[in-house]
């Protein structure tokens, strides 16, 4: 299908391969999917917003939580921490999925986030920062008369 993309004489993508294995020779990677992720990508991290609260998931396993530091400024929290993975002696990788190494997340919060009521725990590979919403931010039932 993508046979002739462009003016090339071999198709487009046979000048990347073409290109590869004069960078690095043929067969210097197995030929498997290569995935990269940023360190920024890492832990991978969920918030979800009820009226009440505001709920962050950050998704660290192998993480020591005493090493975690959360904070809370001006409406931007902050998770740093590390996890450091058992390398094995002798093993060169020429594929790495699992990270190790220091992180570091900011999520930005509503504005009615209240920092003085934040509760986080780990579990599981999980931690969970609850942020609790400022009262008058919450929505209130007025009785009408």
């Amino acid at each position: 299908m993508f046979a002739r993309v462009s003016n090339f004489e071999d198709g487009f993508f046979d000048q990347f391969r073409r290109l590869e294995n004069e960078m690095f020779g043929s067969g210097a990677w197995p030929q498997v999917a290569q995935v990269t992720r940023t360190r920024s990508a890492y832990p991978p991290i969920n918030v979800g917003v009820t009226a009440e609260q505001i709920d962050v998931y950050l998704f660290a396993p192998g993480v020591d939580p005493k090493r975690l530091g959360i904070t809370i400024h001006e409406n931007l929290l902050t998770v740093k921490g590390e996890r450091n993975a058992k390398q094995e002696e002798g093993v060169e990788y020429y594929r790495k999925e699992r990270f190790d190494g220091e992180f570091h997340r900011a999520v930005n919060l509503p504005e009615d986030a209240d920092p003085e009521k934040v509760e986080a725990s780990y579990e599981d590979g999980v931690l969970h920062i609850t942020i609790q919403r400022r009262e008058s931010a919450k929505p209130r039932q007025i009785k009408v008369n």
